[in-house]
């Protein structure tokens, strides 16, 4: 009797264990790839709720592999300030120094989202991918390679393929970019905002930023409607 009682209240110990939460270290392993990567995961997770998934790509600043510098500028920077409008899991992958979010690299953040909607308690219809600089041009080629994954795309002063806004016409996008972007022309997002327009889509957004230079990502992510429409958005 006594073994028993133990044994039970070994096991109310152990599932009374708080969840872990907060800026989580992970990394995924590939064939030729090893990304180390961080999943923020709020105070209030639960595994018996779905979350919505936010996969981020940040900017050529913040390559290397120590697993930290994704997390210090953009998305990262916006949740630490604004814990409430991020009830949501955040993938924050990191690209290897000297390298570009395309190819390998690319599919290995992909991978990052895939292994953490195993990990954690993720709804599929309320995927989302954003990006910023370097990691704008990879939302916009991510979403083309993936268009049926994510519910909506935030793409922050980047430039896609206008040949393929067919593919993506059905996404909910809303583009950022500073009209004073001195490092990635504005033009590039006009001409895909344009691109996606031409072929029918009614469910893209554009804000351009007046005097706004290189970070238009500050204004964007720090914006409660911003991220309000993000989550908002799920896939029919």
């Amino acid at each position: 009797m006594w073994l028993t009682m133990l044994l039970l209240a070994t096991m109310g110990v152990q599932a009374e264990k708080p969840v872990e939460t907060g800026f989580l270290n992970r990394v995924y392993k590939a064939d030729s790839v090893t990304m180390p990567y961080v999943v923020y995961v709020p105070r209030d997770y639960t595994p018996t709720k779905k979350y919505p998934v936010i996969l981020f790509l940040h900017g050529a600043g913040e390559r290397g592999n120590d697993g930290i510098r994704q997390t210090q500028v953009g998305i990262g920077s916006a949740i630490r300030s604004y814990p409430d409008r991020f009830p949501c899991l955040v993938v924050m992958p990191q690209c290897p120094a000297d390298r570009w979010w395309r190819g390998e690299e690319l599919e290995a953040a992909y991978g990052c989202l895939q292994q953490t909607m195993k990990e954690f308690s993720c709804d599929p219809q309320r995927v989302y991918l954003t990006g910023l600089s370097m990691g704008g041009f990879g939302s916009w080629e991510m979403v083309v390679k993936y268009p049926d994954t994510f519910a909506a795309a935030i793409p922050i002063c980047g430039r896609g393929d206008t040949s393929q806004a067919e593919k993506i016409k059905h996404v909910p996008i809303w583009v950022f970019h500073g009209d004073a972007d001195n490092l990635v022309p504005v033009a590039f997002s006009r001409e895909m905002v344009d691109a996606l327009k031409k072929v029918g889509s009614t469910v893209v957004k554009y804000t351009e930023l007046p005097g706004i230079g290189h970070n238009s990502w500050d204004p964007a992510y720090s914006s409660a409607e911003v991220m309000k429409w993000l989550l908002e958005q799920k896939k029919p």
